[in-house]
C-alpha cells in the first residue's frame, strides 16, 4: 500500500558513477538484494550516518573508511542489517569489504559497506561474497533502476529522483535513489540514500552541502518515530562534467543547491508516501514560532501522536487530538488563545477552542482526501518549519508483527 501513483522517474546516468545489482539469496531466493556502486578515480564522497547508539557494524566501518582513503566502491545488502551483532558483525562487514577490494584490485578501506534488514541476526557473509562478482559484472551508468529495487526491504516500490540543469554553459546531472518504509524518524538521513552528481566539488564543500540538504529533507520525515540503526545518506561527486561549483557565481551555486535539495526532498517524500501501511500523505506546517526547535517540537508532537495518526487513518476530523498534541509539545509560555489550526484551508481551531466557522462536514471533506495539510499558526515569532508523515493503519501493525516470518 502506498499513497498516490508516484511512478518511477527517468533516471539520468551520472558519468563517473556505475551501479550493478544481483540476487544473493540473503533472505528470499531470486530477489535482488545486493548492489555494488563504483565511483570513478578522483571522485569524492560525503555522508551522514545514524545517531542511534546501537549503530550497525557496516555503519561503524563505513564511518572509519570514509575518512581514511578515497572511496571507490559501495556495497549494499538487504535482508540483514548486521546490527546488534557485536565483534563478529564488524568482522563480517570487513570480510565483505576485503572481498570487494580483491575483485576490484583496490584497498579494502576504499570500500564502504551498507546493510539493511532484520536486526540481531548474523550476516550471511558467504552468500554476499559469492554474489559480489555477479554484481560487479553488471556495473553500468544506467544501473539506477535495478539498484533502486535491490536496496528495498518492506518498501512496496522503488524510489528515485533525477534532474539535469545547465551551469556555466554545461549540463550537470544529479541522480539518486533511496529506500525506507518503516523505522523512519531519521536523525540525519533516511534508512539508505545514495545521490550522485557529475559536478566538481571538494570534499569539505560536499560535506557541507549534504549536511544542509539532509536537514531540509530526510530530517523532516517520520513514519513511526523510530530511528534506524543503519541510516546512511551518501552524496558523491564524480567531477566528470568539469563544472566546478566553487567557481560559479553566487546565483549559479544557489541554483545547484536548490536542484540538489529538490532531489533529496523528493526522495524523502517518496519514503513517506510508501510508509508501512500508509493511506495518507500528511504535511504538518508550523508557522510563526520563536525558533526552529520549538516549531519542530510542535510538528513532531502532532505527527507522531498515535491518536492523531489513527484519526487520520479513519478519516475522522477529531481535531481535539491535534490540540492535545500541540499542548503537550513542551513549549514554554504557550498562549493557546493565539493559536490557529487548519486542515488544508479549513480553520478548525482558534481562541483556545473550535473555530466559529468550522463545521464537521468541512472537516470531513478534508480528512477524506489522501493528501492533508495540518497547518498550525503559533503566532509568537517569525520562524516556520514543516515535516511530512503518514497515518497509522492496521497494515502497519501487520507488517511489523510479521516482519521476521
Amino acid at each position: 500500500m502506498a499513497v498516490g501513483k508516484d511512478p518511477f522517474p527517468e533516471m539520468y546516468p551520472v558519468p563517473g558513477f556505475r551501479l550493478g545489482t544481483t540476487c544473493a539469496g540473503i533472505k528470499k531466493p531470486g530477489r535482488k538484494d545486493l548492489v555494488v556502486m563504483e565511483l570513478a578515480e578522483g571522485a569524492v564522497i560525503a555522508g551522514v550516518f545514524t545517531k542511534n547508539a546501537f549503530c550497525a557494524a557496516p555503519v561503524q566501518l563505513a564511518k572509519a573508511h570514509i575518512v581514511s582513503e578515497k572511496t571507490r566502491y559501495l556495497v549494499t545488502n538487504t535482508g540483514n542489517a548486521n546490527a546488534g551483532t557485536g565483534k563478529s558483525g564488524i568482522e563480517n562487514a570487513r570480510a565483505v569489504c576485503q572481498a570487494m577490494a580483491s575483485i576490484a584490485a583496490v584497498s579494502a578501506k576504499k570500500v564502504l559497506p551498507f546493510s539493511t534488514g532484520v536486526i540481531g541476526e548474523p550476516l550471511p557473509v558467504d552468500k554476499i561474497i559469492a554474489a559480489l562478482p555477479a554484481a560487479f559484472s553488471e556495473l553500468s551508468e544506467s544501473g539506477w533502476g535495478e539498484a533502486s529495487e535491490g536496496i528495498l526491504t518492506t518498501d512496496t516500490r522503488p524510489k528515485g529522483a533525477s534532474v539535469q540543469l545547465t551551469l556555466a554553459g554545461k549540463i550537470v546531472t544529479i541522480t539518486g535513489i533511496s529506500k525506507g518504509s518503516g523505522m523512519i524518524k531519521p536523525n540525519m538521513a533516511t534508512m539508505l540514500a545514495y545521490v550522485a552528481t557529475d559536478a566538481v566539488l571538494e570534499q569539505p564543500m560536499l560535506q557541507a552541502l549534504v549536511n544542509d540538504v539532509v536537514d531540509g529533507s530526510f530530517n523532516r520525515i517520520t513514519v513511526d518515530g523510530d530511528t534506524s540503526t543503519n541510516d546512511c545518506a551518501m552524496l558523491m561527486a564524480s567531477g566528470a562534467s568539469e563544472v566546478k561549483i566553487a567557481e560559479l557565481s553566487v546565483e549559479e551555486q544557489a541554483k545547484f543547491k536548490s536542484a540538489l535539495l529538490d532531489v533529496f526532498v523528493s526522495l524523502a517524500q517518496q519514503i513517506i508516501r510508501d510508509g508501512e501501511g500508509a493511506t495518507k500523505f500528511v504535511t504538518v506546517d508550523v508557522v510563526g514560532g520563536i525558533d526552529s526547535p520549538e516549531c519542530l517540537a510542535v510538528a513532531y508532537a502532532v505527527a507522531e501522536s498515535p491518536l492523531v495518526k489513527t484519526a487520520l487513518f479513519a478519516s475522522d476530523p477529531n481535531w481535539g487530538r491535534i490540540l492535545a498534541a500541540i499542548g503537550r509539545a513542551g513549549i514554554p509560555d504557550l498562549n493557546v488563545d493565539a493559536i490557529q489550526v487548519y486542515l488544508n484551508d479549513v480553520l478548525i481551531a482558534e481562541c483556545g477552542g473550535r473555530a466559529s466557522s468550522y463545521t464537521e462536514a468541512r472537516g470531513q471533506a478534508v480528512m477524506d482526501q489522501e493528501e492533508i495539510n495540518i497547518r498550525i499558526y503559533l503566532n509568537r515569532g517569525n520562524v516556520d518549519e514543516k515535516i511530512w508523515t503518514t497515518d497509522l493503519s492496521h497494515d502497519y501493525i501487520k507488517i511489523n508483527a510479521e516482519y521476521r516470518t
